[in-house]
């Protein structure tokens, strides 16, 4: 009986950890990233998101949409 127990225990952890880890959308991703370099006292500055198919040489700073995009840092 605790077997069955402790293996209920445990597959309801696993199901909960992945409905936490869910595909974040870009522009909030990105808005968060924003309010983190503001609160740090970053100045002029420019974050984009892109495909992740289409990053170079780019500063990435966060992804988004399960990988398929990405979210360039550019200092102006």
């Amino acid at each position: 009986m605790k077997r069955i127990f402790f293996t209920l225990g445990i597959i309801t952890v696993v199901f909960c950890t992945s409905a936490f880890a869910g595909i974040k959308p870009c522009e909030e991703l990105k808005a968060e990233i924003d309010a983190k370099l503001k609160e740090k006292g970053v100045n002029s500055y420019t974050l984009e998101i892109l495909p992740a198919d289409q990053v170079k040489e780019q500063k990435i700073i966060g992804s988004c949409e399960g990988g398929s995009k990405k979210i360039s840092f550019t200092r102006n």
